[in-house]
C-alpha cells in the first residue's frame, strides 16, 4: 500500500489505470468471498482505501 504523497505525485493517467486495476482485483476478491475461497479478507478494505485515496488525489488535481 502506497502513502498518499506517493499517490498524489503520479499523473492522472497512471492514477486512472491504477483505479482500473484495483476495481478488477476487487471484483475477483468479491467472487472469491462469495464462494468461500477468500483467504485475505483485509485486502478488500485495503483496495477500498487505496481507491478512495486515488480519487481524492484526482479531485485535488482537478481543483488546481
Amino acid at each position: 500500500m502506497e502513502k498518499f504523497k506517493d499517490i498524489a505525485a503520479k499523473d492522472e493517467k497512471e492514477l486512472l489505470e491504477q483505479i482500473d486495476v484495483l476495481a478488477k482485483e476487487a471484483l475477483n476478491l468479491r467472487f472469491q468471498q462469495a464462494s468461500g475461497a477468500l483467504k485475505n479478507t483485509a485486502r478488500l478494505r485495503q483496495i477500498r482505501k487505496e481507491t478512495a485515496q486515488i480519487k481524492t488525489a484526482l479531485t485535488q488535481k482537478a481543483a488546481k
